[in-house]
């Protein structure tokens, strides 16, 4: 079955208008949802509408409410929401273009592929997504799309054009609210040549495959054993596999020194090579007597 497009319609450059079509770039396949069911029957819960005071009430007699103070409410019909909705329009117009590194990690919401929509197309969608990689700027412009406005970001990946949904500037907090009682003194030299020593050491190629939601994985081998021990209880040791906890208190310098030291596939630097040959050429220390028993 072909995926459905989240948006279709002209991405337009001035006078040039080129015709897309927008899929989503995620999937929420990973997660597990769990119902809640009534153990004596196995039925699944249902949750019915009440009001305090009232009890249950019928969908129809249902309204929507935007409280301006503690229990007071101002009344929205339908009808009254929807006469104020956006008009959905079929063209995304790039009315910016901004430095590649410009905008703040904290905006980026959700990512989607963006495609030519026929051979027509391709020809200005190349030149659009050459020229983008060759100014290494990024494009924005706000997508209409049901009912509401999204401010969204346009960027060249590989062959093809990412489109990113962005947050507007209320939806996100300031830095400075979280960090600014952080000292702003700079690191102990010798501590941040460690730091950097042991990044170095771990820098490699990122290659998502490798990390997995070892929770989700651990929920369906849990899942697996319920249904072959036919609904018998299994509960699983979380301190099975559990790391061994450390004190309180973290000798850094030390901590650091042992991490650099523990993985032994790696070759050792020079200095350490030199410095092994040199006790290697130390005599041997004397080994002392063992002592004498007392009669």
């Amino acid at each position: 079955m072909a995926a459905r497009a989240f948006w279709q319609g002209q991405l337009r450059l001035a006078l040039v208008s080129i015709p897309v079509e927008v899929y989503p770039a995620t999937r929420s396949g990973a997660a597990i949802a769990f119902h809640q069911i009534h153990e004596p029957t196995g039925k699944r819960i249902r949750y019915e509408k009440t009001a305090p005071g009232v009890g249950p009430v019928d969908r129809e007699d249902i309204i929507k409410g935007y409280e301006i103070s503690k229990g007071n409410y101002v009344l929205l019909e339908d009808e009254e929401i929807e006469s104020v909705k956006i008009e959905s329009r079929k063209t995304l117009e790039l009315v910016q273009f901004v430095g590649a590194d410009e905008i703040d990690v904290l905006y980026y919401e959700k990512p989607y592929f963006v495609v030519p929509a026929d051979d027509l197309a391709e020809d200005a969608y190349i030149v659009l997504r050459q020229a983008l990689r060759q100014t290494r700027t990024v494009g924005i412009g706000q997508l209409s799309v049901r009912g509401r406005e999204q401010l969204v970001s346009l960027k060249p990946c590989g062959r093809g054009l990412i489109m990113e949904v962005l947050r507007y500037a209320d939806e996100v907090q300031r830095a400075q609210k979280w960090f600014s009682e952080i000292p702003a003194r700079d690191a102990d030299p010798e501590l941040l040549d460690l730091a950097a020593s042991l990044i170095e050491k771990k820098t490699a190629k990122f290659v998502p495959d490798k990390f997995h939601d070892r929770y989700v994985d651990a929920l369906h081998a849990l899942i697996e054993k319920k249904v072959k021990a036919k609904g018998k209880k299994i509960v699983e040791d979380p301190d099975a596999d559990a790391a061994p906890q450390g004190g309180n208190v973290i000798d850094l310098m030390a901590a650091l020194k042992k991490s650099l030291g523990s993985d032994s596939a790696k070759p050792k630097s020079k200095a350490k090579a030199s410095a092994k040959d040199d006790d290697e050429d130390k005599p041997a220390p004397k080994r002392r007597a063992p002592a004498r028993k007392r009669a």
